[in-house]
């Protein structure tokens, strides 16, 4: 392939990506949509966001699951509470460490 055939893929592709970004947008924005069904939709990136993250706190340790499964709680413990995310973010990166320096079982 020559520098102008990966130039048009890439306009093609950016191109596909924004109009199936925005035609959700413009068509939903002149709908009244319920309350309900508003807040329902404002908690989808966080079932999104737990999906991606959850297959690697399992994964996290080859040695032990336990390490990411630790970490994975007192994140939970600290987004429950509606800390900041840096709290969250570091408690659960020190309990899983501490928990590996004590040694999994």
């Amino acid at each position: 392939m020559n520098d102008k055939t990966i130039l048009c893929l890439i306009v093609g592709m950016l191109l596909a990506t924004w109009f199936s970004r925005l035609l959700p947008v413009a068509i939903v924005s002149r709908i009244k949509l319920s309350p309900f069904f508003e807040s329902w939709l404002k908690g989808v990136p966080y079932a999104a966001l737990g999906v991606l993250i959850f297959p690697g706190v399992i994964s996290a340790d080859p040695e032990s699951s336990w390490t990411g499964i630790i970490g994975g709680m007192v994140a939970l413990l600290f987004s429950l509470s509606r800390l900041p995310t840096f709290y969250a973010v570091v408690a659960s990166v020190c309990a899983a460490s501490i928990f590996k320096l004590m040694g999994s079982f």
